[in-house]
């Protein structure tokens, strides 16, 4: 704000002289640093984290320029007793350590190219990805190019797609979208926002996972597990899916996005599950507000452990090589035992 501007600000409550009566109050509204009515100070008092919260709005909103479809402005409450600039502190050390437990952390989708994770992960809705990945195999066999899936007899597909579940209006989705590529895009996913949102069965969470994953444009994920995490740890209490990606979006870097949507969704994968969290075995717990929701017994929560964690195969039949270095396993193929 301009000096003349907050000058006039500080100026205008001064003009007005309490009365007599409530000299005392007025005396500690004063203390307190507030240029507000003194029969307004105890109320002003307990307003002041509200006013702490704001910058979240303008950081979300800087956070979603560029994009075609902007999040709505929000402002970020702290925990109760927790100030804003301590609920930022906390958030990025959370990030941190997970960021030291998982660092193989990655896309779980088989892909090789933008259309195979676009088509991966609308396949992923209502399923997991360890079923699409033993899935997508075939299909990009038969169908490697949105101009062959364009022009793929949709009962054939739907075939294919039988084991992800809801196969009619995802074949109708993909073959949807791969229409809209060869036709309008040249046969090549787009590599922005407001086109890819466009495509038959994508929205914001698909496009994000193709910008950050195929295109190197940071993008938050909010999935279920993102959504369930970051209410537990109170960075947000906010039940929307665009305004929990604006209100943590204004807690961390931009150019963190992508990779904090892995760690969250990873972590929740594996021991912050929705109805046994492993609490007695997370990496976290000293910064989790919602420690004791779960199993607090070491041993009993390292049996809730799943994936690499807990000693399983992952979800990727070809996953990354550092995920191998770290002791993960391959997922195993369709019909296998």
């Amino acid at each position: 704000m301009p000096g003349g501007a907050l000058a006039g600000a500080e100026e205008r409550p001064a003009k007005k002289s309490p009365p007599a009566k409530k000299a005392a109050v007025a005396k500690k509204a004063v203390t307190a640093k507030k240029t507000v009515p003194a029969k307004k100070a105890v109320s002003a008092k307990k307003a002041a984290p509200a006013k702490k919260a704001a910058p979240a709005g303008s950081a979300a909103k800087k956070a979603a320029a560029g994009r075609a479809a902007p999040v709505r402005k929000i402002a970020v409450s702290p925990p109760s007793g927790e100030s804003r600039t301590a609920l930022v502190r906390r958030a990025r050390r959370i990030d941190r350590e997970l960021a030291e437990v998982y660092p193989y952390a990655h896309p779980e989708l088989d892909f090789e190219n933008p259309f195979q994770l676009l088509v991966a992960t609308v396949l992923s809705a209502q399923t997991t990805d360890l079923r699409v990945n033993q899935t997508t195999p075939a299909l990009f066999a038969k169908y490697p190019t949105p101009e062959d899936l364009a022009a793929a007899d949709p009962e054939e597909v739907e075939e294919i797609l039988r084991p992800c579940g809801f196969f009619r209006a995802k074949t109708r989705s993909v073959i949807g979208l791969s229409k809209a590529l060869a036709e309008e895009f040249g046969g090549e996913v787009p590599g922005r926002l407001e086109d890819l949102v466009k495509l038959p069965g994508v929205g914001r969470k698909t496009a994000f996972v193709v910008l950050g994953n195929a295109f190197g444009r940071p993008g938050i994920t909010v999935d279920t597990h993102f959504q369930r995490l970051v209410r537990r740890w109170q960075w947000t209490q906010e039940t929307e899916p665009d305004k929990i990606e604006a209100a943590v979006g204004a807690l961390f870097p931009k150019s963190d996005w992508t990779d904090l949507s892995h760690h969250v969704i990873w972590h929740g994968r594996r021991i912050c599950h929705a109805r046994k969290p492993a609490c007695g075995a997370c990496p976290i717990a000293p910064l989790c507000p919602a420690y004791g929701e779960g199993e607090t017994d070491p041993e009993k929560a390292k049996k809730l452990l799943k994936y690499e964690k807990g000693g399983f195969p992952g979800q990727r039949l070809k996953p990354p090589q550092a995920y191998l270095d770290a002791g993960g396993r391959p997922a195993p193929p369709l019909g296998a035992a």
